[in-house]
């Protein structure tokens, strides 16, 4: 397999989504997967699934605070988040898996726990037969450039806007 560098952003919905339907189909076609996602709640549905269906062929670690960080991070926070990137690293490179997904690793980005320049380096340290794939708002020019297919989630209507908090099972 030839892999590639895969970015999803934008404001709309569906990043992680789109993410968990990557991890889906490489796991029905028996491939090894990492998914580390950052500033996630660790008690999501779709991290049950993972423990409770997947956990053969799914490394599942959550990174980062479980709120969204609306001020300056703490240093804590940060520690943390370079945790996450270190481990992203190591499935990346480590020959263990052939899909590595950092999830809302460009929203961490954004947060300020990651640096661009921490990101670039991931992607380029990306051997040529592992996908590589980052979600998040936010993604700047330099990871557009650098990525092999961008996808951008824009949010055209949304219910939360009316009021109707995130469900279980639908949002999270």
């Amino acid at each position: 397999m030839t892999g590639q560098f895969q970015l999803y952003t934008g404001d709309g919905k569906g990043k992680t989504t789109a993410a968990l339907g990557l991890a889906l189909r490489a796991a029905g076609a028996g491939l090894k997967i990492y998914l580390g996602q950052f500033i996630k709640k660790p008690d999501t549905s779709e991290a049950a699934a993972l423990r409770a269906r997947f956990a053969d062929c799914v490394t599942h670690e959550i990174y980062g605070p479980a709120h969204f960080i609306r001020s300056a991070p703490t240093p804590g926070e940060i520690t943390v988040a370079t945790r996450g990137l270190a481990a992203l690293r190591a499935a990346l490179t480590g020959g263990r898996y052939q899909l590595v997904i950092g999830d809302e690793a460009v929203s961490a980005l954004a947060a300020g726990l990651l640096a661009e320049a921490d990101l670039l380096a991931l992607a380029d340290a990306r051997p040529p037969d592992v996908e590589l794939l980052l979600t998040g708002r936010g993604a700047g020019r330099a990871l557009l450039d650098r990525a092999d297919l961008v996808t951008e989630m824009r949010a055209i209507k949304h219910y939360h806007t009316r009021g109707l908090p995130a469900r279980r099972g639908i949002e999270y």
